[in-house]
């Protein structure tokens, strides 16, 4: 098959940790590289942000990145992109005459909408991948949401127009059915993770926070600095357990942090519970790092407000660490409370306290919950199985038969 993986905002080459640099990134280089390892042509359309980006860039995973002119090339915040759509979709449209694809699978919202406008009247199928809703947006966020006043009724147009919509969660079919989405027209298929990369494994020392360990317990936060990542409240729960240092991975690189104002927002929050010394800001961390990083921890914690799916906790499965996360979004089908890790509400500090104070003393519960997560990262997670139900989407759009996995991984 010729596939079309379209990602506006979030270039699957771009350094990870960025305000809008994160989870869909990963999945989208991950399914690129796993679509043409199985044979099929894969180009990958996102925005240029940035001058003296190649037009195209074939990658050592066997897929194209081609980097459209859409707007200014420079980074803009992604809610301030919807303007930019229709010059995206035209060179889209252009492209997509010269090398027609056989599905289009677009990942955001804005990426459906150019993706619809692209392929109209061409017969070429849409699949639509959201990872985030502007109406969960709002629910959480408020007056707080920046998002274009009309995310929510072109996500509907989204709902109505597109082939198939893939959810990463059984929770996100319910708000897309509110959305007006027919429940037959969607599929549930994770997001998925690398578990070679990331596995089990001795964590040499002081990997790689540069933060003296001195007997502490390490609890560690990963992602993007965005107030709805919940990082706060990890920070309020850690000064309510003695011992325990946290570890807060991402966002700008180390040399960048003090002008942060979500780093100084946060460290001021420390000053003000006294615990400056037991939270350490490494700023953004290689790729290559990260699952050192997750093995140096003692239980990896993950609370945003809202969550589309959540690539760290399937990222601490599988290097065999446990994980409290909050109860939302794609973390109550990953996370099996008092298997994997346990689960407490968002925005609760107390209850996130109580949970992760009473795992960390509890060195056998730890490591059973370690075992565990890596046995479900492997059946349920493998970016192989992920890849595999994708194209069988496809295939039964075209009317196709999937491929065996037989027939490509011997």
């Amino acid at each position: 098959m010729k596939i079309a993986l379209v990602s506006e905002h979030a270039d699957p080459l771009a350094t990870l940790g960025g305000v809008d640099a994160g989870g869909q990134n990963v999945h989208v280089a991950a399914l690129a590289a796993g679509l043409a390892r199985r044979g099929h042509e894969v180009v990958v359309h996102t925005r240029r942000d940035r001058t003296g980006t190649p037009d195209r860039v074939r990658t050592a995973d066997g897929y194209v990145v081609d980097h459209v002119p859409a707007g200014p090339p420079t980074e803009v915040p992604k809610d301030d992109l919807l303007p930019h759509m229709p010059a995206f979709a035209e060179r889209l449209a252009a492209q997509w005459r010269r090398w027609r694809p056989d599905v289009v699978h677009a990942h955001f919202w804005m990426s459906g909408v150019a993706s619809l406008d692209a392929t109209a009247g061409t017969g070429v199928p849409v699949v639509q991948t959201f990872h985030a809703l502007g109406s969960v947006k709002r629910r959480w966020q408020g007056a707080d949401d920046t998002s274009p006043a009309d995310r929510i009724d072109l996500e509907r147009r989204i709902c109505r127009e597109a082939a198939r919509v893939v959810a990463t969660c059984s929770d996100e079919v319910r708000e897309l059915v509110e959305l007006g989405l027919d429940p037959a027209r969607a599929d549930v298929i994770p997001c998925g993770v690398d578990v070679g990369h990331f596995r089990p494994g001795a964590a040499p020392a002081g990997v790689p926070t540069g933060a003296g360990r001195a007997g502490r317990r390490r609890v560690l936060v990963i992602g993007r600095m965005v107030a709805r990542k919940g990082i706060d409240d990890a920070v309020r729960a850690v000064a309510r357990i003695p011992d325990v240092e946290l570890v807060v991975a991402g966002g700008p690189l180390a040399d960048a942090l003090d002008a942060d104002p979500e780093v100084a927002r946060l460290r001021a929050l420390a000053a003000d519970l006294g615990v400056s010394d037991r939270v350490v800001f490494t700023g953004a961390v290689p790729r290559g790092d990260v699952p050192a990083l997750v093995r140096s921890s003692d239980v990896v914690v993950t609370v945003p407000w809202y969550e589309p799916f959540g690539i760290v906790p399937l990222e601490a499965m599988a290097c065999g660490r446990p994980v409290v996360g909050s109860a939302v979004g794609g973390l109550l089908d990953t996370v099996v409370p008092g298997v994997t890790g346990e689960l407490v509400p968002p925005r609760d500090p107390d209850a996130l306290a109580g949970a992760l104070g009473a795992l960390l003393a509890d060195d056998v519960r730890r490591a059973a919950y370690g075992r565990a997560g890596r046995r479900r990262a492997l059946e349920r997670y493998d970016w192989r199985c992920v890849v595999e139900q994708t194209e069988s989407v496809y295939a039964a759009l075209l009317g196709a038969p999937a491929r065996l996995t037989s027939e490509v991984t011997r």
